[in-house]
């Protein structure tokens, strides 16, 4: 019942964002998205000083860090080869592209603000915990403010019905597919992580602000850990992806990049593979930016 509960939550958050857009005051809404880019930072330092209360309990961070890796390593790799596979075994060929070193170093950049708010977090964690400060942030609820903002920003993205055709769906679909084969993979490699659990972590498709509060919530602290490393790591992986060869493997680089292709890795899309697959990238990161917080929270509870 408590996964139910918490799987409507997300959703009536997402779904009230949406049908609020254009109905709230012009002023209200201009000021929610200025809020969005910065939000994510105040969520990841909220989460950060959550799991910093719970990092001395754990017996052995560094072999957290490991699973989460190699985890996105494979996720990452899974989705980008599944897409292919899809996309070849329907008769396409590797595209011509061109590469920007210059915003690839800025688009590293923006994941390195990730990592710092992440830290601003567990300082102050520590810092309140040397001085016996009681340090209590709900990480559900910004989630919960954050479901909204994102409603109303997908309320606005300019989806156009032509491109929901079942070529461009392979995209999220490779990613889904791909993604479980990689955690599948590694099962044999990990044994401190049960197979459903490494499926379930694999179904966050880069969304990290999100799969960390999630799996907090319904497991445990350690595989919040996880899948919020997980996560930055896919996120990181999708960039240089979409650098390195997504200029030839356009479609598999926006699957291996997941959630993300609708907002953070969007901007690469369109400098490093064109801007025809941009209807690729807005589909599949709008699919998958929905499915995520229903897969992992199904998962999570099953």
């Amino acid at each position: 019942m408590q996964s139910i509960w918490l799987i409507f939550q997300l959703l009536f958050c997402l779904f009230l964002g949406f049908i609020l857009a254009r109905r709230l005051p012009q002023w209200l809404e201009k000021l929610a998205f200025k809020v969005l880019p910065y939000f994510t930072y105040i969520l990841l330092i909220a989460i950060a000083i959550e799991f910093s209360q719970t990092l001395h309990s754990i017996s052995s961070p560094t072999q957290i860090l490991s699973s989460a890796i190699t985890l996105a390593v494979a996720t990452s790799v899974g989705a980008f080869l599944c897409c292919y596979l899809l996309f070849k075994a329907i008769g396409y060929q590797p595209m011509q592209g061109k590469v920007s070193a210059e915003l690839l170093l800025g688009s590293l950049l923006n994941i390195s603000y990730a990592f710092i708010a992440l830290a601003c977090g567990y300082s102050l964690a520590e810092l309140a915990s040397h001085f016996q400060y009681p340090l209590h942030i709900s990480t559900w609820n910004l989630l919960l403010v954050y479901m909204i903002l994102i409603g109303l920003d997908l309320a606005y993205s300019p989806l156009d019905r032509s491109w929901l055709n079942w070529k461009i769906m392979l995209v999220p679909i490779g990613c889904i597919i791909g993604s479980m084969l990689g955690a599948v993979a590694i099962s044999f490699f990990i044994g401190n992580i049960s197979l459903k659990d490494l499926i379930m972590l694999s179904q966050g498709y880069g969304f990290y602000s999100m799969t960390g509060i999630v799996v907090t919530e319904l497991k445990n602290a350690q595989l919040g850990s996880i899948a919020l490393i997980n996560d930055l790591f896919r996120e990181i992986l999708a960039i240089l992806f979409m650098y390195l060869i997504g200029w030839r493997y356009p479609r598999s680089a926006i699957s291996s990049a997941g959630a993300t292709a609708m907002d953070v890795t969007l901007p690469m899309v369109k400098q490093a593979c064109g801007n025809e697959f941009i209807p690729h990238a807005m589909v599949s990161g709008f699919i998958l930016s929905v499915l995520a917080p229903i897969a992992v929270s199904i998962l999570a509870a099953i």
